[in-house]
């Protein structure tokens, strides 16, 4: 079972590094309203529909949407599975809440 990488939202970044976490998901993408937070919850409930526990959120865009894309996610499975940007790779951060 090969593990996928939510990217909470599609811009111009390279994100092909992550690629070695898993198959790319992009759950939004282009100019997102940081103030239409129920559109978001709907967007991030739709996308993780196939989630499992042992896939990751790449972290991304508006600060809001990461806070209610890792809401959802780890509602729905006790975990979550961070990958954060530095020097040019991705790190993994897992947390068991």
């Amino acid at each position: 079972m090969s593990r996928k990488v939510y990217v909470v939202n599609k811009s111009s970044h390279d994100f092909s590094p992550a690629e070695k976490y898993g198959k790319l998901i992009f759950c939004t993408e282009g100019r997102m309203n940081r103030f239409a937070v129920n559109d978001m919850v709907r967007s991030f409930k739709e996308a993780f529909k196939g989630s499992k526990k042992d896939d990751y959120i790449l972290l991304c865009s508006l600060s809001v949407m990461n806070s209610i894309a890792c809401s959802v996610f780890a509602r729905k499975h006790g975990t979550l599975n961070l990958l954060l940007y530095k020097d040019g790779e991705y790190l993994e951060r897992n947390l068991v809440l």
